[in-house]
């Protein structure tokens, strides 16, 4: 994948929006990358997934509530704080 800076990114606007028609684009800020530009159909595309991965996240997570595997917060945090003591 081809990174421009967020300079380049700036300065070079137009020629982006050309590139991102070819492929995904990542953008750097002091040398981090910091997004990737896509075109519209590859978002268009990647939506519906998106949901989807979504829906199946909540279905397992409704799955679990009904099927007892819950934790209340309180312990959740004081096994991560008993767990830093180690």
């Amino acid at each position: 994948m081809e990174t421009l800076t967020a300079n380049q990114a700036k300065t070079q606007f137009g020629d982006l929006l050309l590139k991102v028609q070819r492929a995904p684009v990542g953008i750097s800020r002091n040398g981090k990358p910091v997004a990737v530009m896509i075109s519209a159909d590859d978002y268009s595309a990647m939506e519906p997934l998106r949901m989807e991965l979504l829906r199946q996240s909540l279905k397992r997570g409704l799955a679990d509530l009904d099927a007892g595997k819950v934790q209340d917060g309180d312990s959740v945090f004081a096994s991560m704080i008993e767990a830093e003591g180690n």
